[in-house]
């Protein structure tokens, strides 16, 4: 599981660090403003739709759906079903994008009720337009991705996502040489973004493997009917980081450059959670469903203890890493061209609230494929509508007192709300505990962390405000270099780890 989890968790990780260029180049280029808040509220949209159907999300619904069918009937058998899931998907989202294309100032007024009655609506509206042929590539790329994990070939879907980026950063480094119009380079970036999602297909249907969906049928059956009463609730539940994003767009949009600041905040967020979450989702789910469906209750506890601690040992140093480097990391990486020094202080401020939610919503991606696993995929889609509804309310109330920084606030509570919810369900319904193994690691991992959080703190005001760029890149990097090792160090030292014996397994033969 562990051999499988760093390769998808290194493909996030190259596809996150190919992010954070890409939103650098996007700051540089756009800056803040009535343009850069269009083309990112736009642009959330597709990142909301990139985790409903990519990501790990369909994992939920289609990963214990084709195995239950290979198991039961067969490699031809299973084929055929995929093939009816690839055809029915794609030309469903076909007509969805046609209808959404009609309805998008509507959308892009529910999503961002503040653009109502400006121009950065109509600038929103073209942006989201010119984005949505991703949206009818993005399904069958889903599809293709979600056999490919249930083979357990992880590294293809691993590393496919890295096209997007890259597509996109060409076309702004392009604009940029070009001194390109502010409101043509947002267009010109959204046409590219379908561009993106075309080349991602590409790569995948180059693959010719058993058990990919061959040949297409669109077939709306009792069986598919069924299929997507589960898929559906998964995939919205999945994508539940990006719809508290969504909560907090929606109050921020009424003042302006917060949903920039959001954004930015919010994809240092997406670096860990990527890394951890979307490994733990892609992973988990069919190694649950095995284990549930063969009865073995060793093997279920086995494999939550284990995420449990890998969720842990992972995202509770990153969240204070963030906590305590958020305005350096933020200027490092973002305070360029039109994105100015008040800029990197708020999204800043951001960020450090945004990172006390990193811990729930690593957790949330922990505990529901345990749900997921026994096709229950309306429990976590509750739990995700709680957590937006939290969210929303807080947003509403620290909003107008502080902010930015409040709904960053909201949104970290609201994904605390939607963990607790999850842990309370698993724990009555499925008697979840960690075995007791877990229970001596997990204090001894806390430990470490907060020793790592304590030395950056004592060294986090080494940079002055006006040191060289190259300066200020050189001594975070010793920074965290410095946090990583003691962190790694202590965990060794007080046994939550043994690195000799990580090794070692992951030598030996799957």
């Amino acid at each position: 599981m562990i051999r499988s989890f760093l390769t998808v968790s290194t493909g996030t990780l190259a596809s996150r660090l190919l992010g954070f260029a890409r939103d650098s180049l996007i700051a540089a280029l756009l800056g803040t403003g009535a343009v850069a808040d269009a083309f990112l509220a736009a642009f959330q949209l597709v990142n909301v739709v990139r985790r409903l159907l990519s990501e790990g999300a369909l994992n939920a619904a289609l990963i214990p759906a084709w195995l239950r069918v290979r198991d039961r009937d067969g490699e031809a058998a299973a084929s055929a079903f995929a093939g009816r899931v690839l055809g029915t998907v794609s030309v469903a989202l076909i007509a969805i994008s046609i209808v959404i294309a009609l309805v998008m100032p509507l959308i892009i007024t529910v999503i961002a009720p503040g653009f109502l009655g400006s121009h950065t609506l109509d600038l929103a509206a073209d942006n989201a337009r010119l984005m949505l042929p991703y949206l009818a590539f993005a399904g069958p790329v889903t599809v293709l991705m979600g056999l490919l994990n249930a083979q357990g070939r992880f590294a293809l879907t691993a590393f496919s996502p890295l096209l997007f980026n890259i597509a996109l950063i060409a076309a702004i480094a392009a604009l940029l040489l070009s001194h390109a119009d502010a409101t043509l380079a947002a267009w010109t970036l959204a046409a590219t973004v379908g561009v993106a999602g075309l080349l991602q297909l590409l790569m995948l249907l180059s693959q010719r493997s058993a058990g990919l969906a061959t040949p297409l049928r669109v077939n709306f059956d009792k069986e598919m009917r069924g299929f997507f009463a589960k898929a559906i609730p998964g995939m919205i539940a999945s994508s539940g980081p990006q719809w508290l994003m969504v909560a907090g767009a929606i109050i921020a949009s009424a003042t302006p450059s917060a949903v920039s600041w959001l954004y930015f905040a919010n994809r240092l967020i997406e670096l860990p959670l990527g890394i951890v979450g979307v490994a733990m989702g892609t992973v988990l789910v069919p190694e649950l469903t095995r284990a549930v469906s063969g009865g073995d209750r060793d093997a279920v506890a086995h494999a939550e203890s284990r995420a449990l601690e890998l969720a842990t040992g992972l995202a509770l140093p990153a969240t204070l890493g963030l906590i305590v480097l958020a305005e350096p990391i933020v200027r490092l990486l973002f305070e360029h061209g039109a994105f100015g020094a008040e800029d990197s202080a708020a999204t800043a401020h951001a960020l450090m609230w945004l990172a006390l939610g990193l811990p729930a919503h690593v957790l949330i991606k922990a505990q529901s494929p345990a749900f997921y696993a026994r096709s229950d995929t309306m429990t976590p889609l509750l739990a995700t509508a709680k957590g937006f509804v939290v969210a929303t309310a807080l947003a509403v109330v620290l909003g107008h007192f502080y902010g930015a920084s409040g709904i960053a606030a909201s949104i970290a509570a609201g994904a605390w709300s939607s963990a607790m919810s999850l842990l309370r369900k698993d724990t009555s319904e499925f008697g979840f505990s960690v075995d007791a193994t877990a229970r001596k690691r997990l204090p001894r991992i806390v430990l470490a962390a907060a020793a790592m959080g304590a030395l950056l703190w004592l060294t986090a005001g080494l940079v002055p405000a006006e040191a060289h760029g190259l300066i200020r890149f050189i001594v975070l990097g010793v920074q965290i270099a410095a946090g990583t090792g003691v962190y790694g160090l202590l965990l060794q030292f007080l046994g939550a780890a043994s690195w000799r014996e990580a090794a070692n397994a992951l030598k030996r033969p799957a």
